[in-house]
Formats: structure tokens, sequence, C-alpha cells
């Protein structure tokens, strides 16, 4: 089994950061993981996508891939490059506190999560991307909280660890706000 997703926003946004909180998340429940995280010339507020691809067993191709299975949609901006990617019945989790434009309700599963609304009433606006990720996960069931929370600390370098704690807050409202697993991408998803 394979399942690939990709993450899309605005430099700055933690784009990379939630691709690797959620890749090591997958390592530490012993799936093969590859991970491909792109960005432009600027660091804050050009493009930025991360592709992983999550698996039950090698994988023996790389993170390059025409189509996805989910997408992680942080900001409208860069959107319409991923939109051809998505297969139909793709898994698509999008911050509706910034998202402007539409989506294909009818051929994607449209799950709005208002990630950046969720962070900032947390204190830390600049954890959305980790409430995305962490509803994801719930909603798909492809890694638990206790792996996230993990591969969150892992990720986090030492000279960010005051946010460790903002973090770990924004993974666990983002995975309660889903509250369920209704679309199980994973053997033994619920």
């Amino acid at each position: 089994m394979e399942h690939e997703v990709m993450l899309t926003g605005v430099g700055g946004q933690s784009i990379q950061l939630g691709a690797q909180i959620l890749a090591r998340a997958a390592a530490l429940e012993d799936r093969h993981v590859t991970y491909l995280g792109t960005y432009g010339g600027t660091m804050r507020g050009g493009h930025t996508d991360a592709t992983l691809i999550i698996a039950d067993r090698p994988v023996s191709a790389p993170p390059i891939v025409s189509k996805v299975a989910a997408a992680i949609v942080m900001h409208h901006q860069f959107f319409e490059p991923l939109r051809p990617k998505l297969r139909e019945g793709s898994i698509v989790v999008v911050n509706e506190s910034l998202f402007e434009g539409e989506l294909d309700r009818d051929q994607w599963r449209v799950f709005d999560i208002p990630a950046t609304r969720i962070a900032t009433d947390l204190g830390s606006a600049l954890a959305a991307c980790l409430v995305l990720v962490a509803a994801y996960a719930r909603l798909t069931g492809i890694v638990g909280l206790e792996a996230l929370i993990a591969g969150m600390r892992e990720s986090v370098p030492a000279y960010r660890q005051q946010h460790l704690e903002a973090n770990e807050k924004a993974l666990r409202a983002g995975f309660e706000h889903a509250q369920s697993t209704v679309a199980p991408v994973w053997k033994g998803a619920a």
C-alpha cells in the first residue's frame, strides 16, 4: 500500500516543518516514507510544497509524482499547480481561514479546517500548518497523535525549542477538531 500526499502553501507557513513531522511520525509507526520539499527563491511569500509517499514496504520511486491521493492546502495562492495532480476522490484538507477559491467538492473529498483561527486562538498563528497536518492524520488514520507529537519534537531544531509547547497544542487541537477517522487510507484505520 502506498499513499501520496502533497502539502502546499506560501513560504513561511511551516509547510516544510509540517511535512517533516508527518514523515517522521509515519517512520515512527514503522512505515516507509520518502519526502521531498521544494520552495521558490524567497524564504517568505514564495511558493513552497512538499510531497510524501507513505508505504507499508520500501518505496522504490522518488517522491516526484504525477498524481496524489491527498493534499493539505494552507493557502490558495499556489494551489493551481497542484489541482491537476489530484485524483478523483482525493482527500483535500484545506485551511478555510485563508483559502479563497473554488474546490471541486464533487470530484474530491474536501475537509474545511479553520487552521489559522485555531492556531491564533491558541496564541501561535504560525502553527496553523500543524493544525492541518494533525486534522489530516485524524481524518485519514495515516498516523496517530502521539507519533505526530514525537515527530514534531524530533523535527524542531534546538534553537526553536521554545515553540515545542505551542506546536504540541496545535497538533492536539487539529487532531481534536477532526473528531474522527472519516476518510481512512491505512489498514486498521478506524
